[in-house]
């Protein structure tokens, strides 16, 4: 409860900087003071939302909503503040200009304080548009990225083998089953052999995904489709009455996967044949260093031989990182997701960042290690913040070629 009390005191303190110094340049003080007075009542109504939603049930879409306003309402002002007291230290600091400016003009002073402020707001604009259209239109513009792959070993009969990779449903988070819809028929015009999907199905209960199960189901694969869990599936982040409640709620999700016609691999293999050639897909449960370590590589291989051409499906890049990328077994391809891209981000033709990149090394995308590669996919859906800025929803499609 202290870091809520300390982060609403600091958005507080913003927003008084903000009033103090936007009003000394404005004239339309109504439009400022409405301003100030706006962000206090989303500073209550996230208070309000945190404090009565059932933590037994999960985070519902009021509460997401809260903080997708708490956002919309924060990001400008951050910008602007940052821009006004960059100006006053600047001024406070430089003493020979302040004295230039008291001894040869009393209104210069004035005047580029107020061209700062006009400044500050005008770039304010920028991302609290970009929000906005984050939270209206961007958590569904989903995106189908290709990417084709090379390895010698190859199996000759797998040249062309596509797969669509899906992951971060985080069904509890849809609002929408139109552009849900969408989503769906795009998956299924990639006509790939095989669809997987690395983890977080829900949020964090298994009702989340009642509302879906006919639209998932309806995904189509000729060779299957197949899945594993991520940390969310676990319902590790809300609080159980019993242990008993937290378990019939885990196998529920787990039933889930049969229903939409997924195979869940836990720690375990499957072979996928085509001709007379086979591949070897390799599930594990959710291994991360920050979060719930289930997965066991070992065990989820101990069905298949070094020589296999392998495909890891591993919720967390972390794991990559950590165990994947120079294990004693070659995984040739890796298919993760979890980072979500953080839901925000900047990406343009040669360059790609984000936040989230300060935290996982492999965030969003293709990398590679000794002919070893992962897709970190930036997530279907969308978790917390009920939008997506800058980093879209994706469908990623892995055409693998012999090298």
């Amino acid at each position: 409860m202290m870091r809520w009390i300390i982060f609403i005191a600091f958005v507080l303190f913003i927003d008084f900087y903000a009033f103090q110094s936007v009003k000394t340049s404005t004239k339309n003080k109504f439009v400022v003071v409405f301003y100030w007075l706006f962000s206090i009542a989303v500073l209550l109504n996230v208070i309000y939302q945190l404090t009565t939603f059932n933590n037994s049930k999960g985070m519902p879409q009021s509460v997401m909503f809260a903080f997708g306003l708490l956002i919309l309402s924060m990001v400008p002002k951050v910008i602007a503040l940052i821009i006004m007291f960059g100006e006053d230290i600047f001024r406070i600091s430089n003493g020979g200009f302040n004295y230039f400016v008291n001894s040869k003009s009393t209104t210069f002073l004035a005047d580029r304080r107020e061209f700062v402020s006009k400044v500050a707001l005008g770039l304010a604009a920028i991302p609290f548009a970009s929000v906005l259209y984050g939270m209206a239109r961007g958590k569904y513009n989903y995106q189908v990225l290709n990417h084709t792959l090379f390895f010698e070993d190859l199996p000759k009969s797998f040249e062309g083998f596509k797969i669509t990779h899906i992951s971060d449903i985080h069904s509890g988070s849809f609002d929408d089953a139109e552009k849900i819809g969408v989503g769906i028929d795009l998956i299924n015009e990639q006509s790939s052999d095989v669809i997987l999907f690395t983890g977080d199905l829900v949020n964090n209960t298994a009702n989340e995904m009642n509302p879906w199960i006919s639209l998932f189901k309806s995904l189509k694969a000729p060779l299957g489709k197949f899945s594993v869990l991520g940390n969310h599936d676990y319902g590790e982040y809300v609080q159980w009455k019993t242990s008993e409640e937290k378990e019939q709620n885990f196998q529920a999700i787990k039933e889930i996967h049969p229903k939409i016609g997924f195979n869940l691999l836990l720690n375990d293999s499957v072979y996928l044949e085509k001709g007379s050639d086979k591949i070897a897909l390799i599930g594990v449960e959710n291994w991360g260093t920050r979060f719930k370590k289930a997965g066991d590589l070992n065990l989820a291989s101990s069905k298949i031989s070094k020589e296999d051409f392998k495909i890891l499906m591993s919720h967390d890049p972390s794991h990559w990182e950590n165990e994947v990328k120079n294990h004693a077994n070659n995984y040739q391809l890796t298919l993760s997701g979890h980072t979500h891209g953080m839901q925000f981000g900047i990406e343009i033709p040669g360059f790609k960042w984000s936040p989230v990149q300060y935290i996982y090394k492999q965030w969003a995308g293709i990398y590679t290690n000794f002919n070893r590669y992962i897709n970190v996919n930036r997530g279907f859906g969308f978790l917390a913040f009920p939008g997506r800025v800058g980093i879209w929803p994706e469908i990623s499609v892995i055409t693998l070629k012999k090298k």
